[in-house]
């Protein structure tokens, strides 16, 4: 019988602090920065507790409890900046961080891109999210839990009689942070993951592969037994995998890892790379930049999302927004010292991007979508980090499988597949409706018309 992944919840044995207990600290740090002399400040900390649990062969191979502490200050004095951070909340560690930043501050050339978020664009009143969903499962629970999901694993096949483990993890913090440009606010937030790794063989070889499933509520997380049996079929799927002759097909990137190609844009797109001149986006707003059929937006206030944010890193409310639209890019990624930089406003992505949606006028199922594809390569693992941010060049090792009419065939692997971003994100031919939720970037599998399949 299935076990629900969120059956086991005693009372939490490290409960988080409340937010009143943590709002005068952040004052405190703002105040005492003035004291020393400082023009302005932003003050941040965060109390997060875990576990984690790996099972491997039906035994504990590691068991991890933690309870972290952290707190940052930076100061401003004039248009020099000075950071300091320590991982104790006592008023007398949080003073002397706050000192010690002020003391860089003043030892800091300036830049006339320093400087705290702009007031008007602070959120100023922040929407609950429904982020908070503590799991207080004891470690004797997720022992159980990650056993029973390396055991279905372990079952599914023959051909699988090795494991590198099961691994359930739990998370929960609470953050406050607070301007002298009169913000505060706390946010608490959860983050729970089972992955499970499966090794299968044959007298081709061993082959591994795995599954994971992740979620902010623990009862929105997949079975155990679900995650151990898909990361053995897939594991078992690979057997007799090898390479195919060099050649120029169209791939599809399966919905796991097409999240690696849409999160490529997104780093062409954001500030850091886009004032270094390191982007081979740079210059491109209100451009062509992919195929027209396709919207790329990002929604920070879905409930429970795992990119979900009211405000950034520095306060600023985020807002819906379209980044690509019809193939255009119409936005940027930007926070406060990226954006003056570019002559620009803070987007309220200081910190990253906030639930990416990709969506297509051509949006198919998975099979449509192969069989849209007829010949080429289902790539469903990447290998490597061969993409040039400046060029667009790019140039993996992949795993997957051999496309044939439509249909999946043999297993491939050791090849390398290669185009460039600029001209692959043109050359999205249609988006599969198969959205891979476990990220904050939703999208579906993706067909490329054409790229170069290195192999034998």
């Amino acid at each position: 019988m299935s076990t629900a992944i969120s059956d086991t919840r005693p009372s939490d044995p490290m409960p988080l602090p409340e937010d009143a207990e943590l709002a005068p600290l952040v004052e405190q740090a703002l105040a005492c920065a003035r004291q020393c002399g400082a023009d302005g400040a932003e003050a941040g900390l965060s109390v997060g507790n875990g576990l984690s649990v790996r099972v491997r062969m039906g035994e504990v191979d590691t068991l991890q409890q933690k309870r972290d502490h952290g707190f940052s200050i930076t100061a401003h004095f004039g248009q020099s900046v000075g950071s300091a951070g320590c991982n104790q909340l006592q008023p007398d560690a949080i003073r002397a961080a706050v000192e010690a930043a002020c003391a860089i501050a003043r030892s800091t050339a300036p830049d006339s891109c320093n400087g705290l978020a702009e007031p008007e664009l602070l959120a100023r009143d922040p929407v609950d999210l429904n982020l908070y969903h503590p799991w207080a499962v004891n470690p004797e629970g997720a022992i159980d839990l990650a056993r029973a999901c390396e055991a279905a694993g372990l079952a599914h096949h023959a051909s699988i009689g090795n494991s590198e483990g099961a691994t359930l993890s739990t998370r929960s913090s609470v953050r406050c942070y607070g301007n002298s440009n009169g913000f505060l606010a706390t946010t608490r937030g959860s983050y729970h993951s089972l992955v499970c790794v499966m090794v299968a063989a044959d007298d081709n070889g061993m082959q591994r592969d795995y599954w994971t499933t992740v979620s902010r509520d623990p009862a929105r997380l997949e079975s155990g037994e679900s995650v151990g049996a898909e990361a053995g079929r897939r594991a078992v799927a690979r057997l007799g995998a090898a390479p195919i002759d060099t050649r120029t097909v169209p791939v599809v990137f399966a919905a796991p890892i097409a999240r690696g190609l849409i999160g490529s844009l997104l780093g062409a797109i954001s500030g850091g790379s886009l004032y270094r001149k390191a982007s081979f986006l740079l210059d491109q707003l209100n451009q062509t930049v992919c195929a027209k059929h396709l919207d790329i937006l990002e929604r920070p206030h879905i409930p429970g999302g795992l990119g979900s944010a009211a405000f950034d890193g520095e306060g600023v409310a985020t807002h819906d927004r379209d980044l690509v639209q019809a193939g255009v890019l119409r936005g940027y990624l930007l926070g406060s010292y990226s954006a003056r930089k570019l002559g620009m406003r803070s987007t309220g992505n200081a910190g990253g991007a906030h639930n990416i949606l990709v969506q297509s006028q051509r949006t198919l199922d998975l099979p449509a979508l192969l069989a849209r594809m007829g010949n080429g390569l289902l790539v469903t693992e990447l290998m490597g980090q061969g993409v040039n941010m400046v060029t667009g060049d790019y140039s993996r090792g992949a795993a997957g499988f051999w496309v044939q009419n439509g249909e999946i065939g043999a297993p491939v692997e050791g090849v390398t597949i290669a185009g460039n971003l600029k001209t692959m994100f043109t050359q999205i031919d249609a988006v599969g409706d198969d959205v891979d939720a476990r990220s904050n970037i939703l999208t579906g599998s993706i067909l490329i018309e054409q790229m170069t399949v290195a192999g034998a």
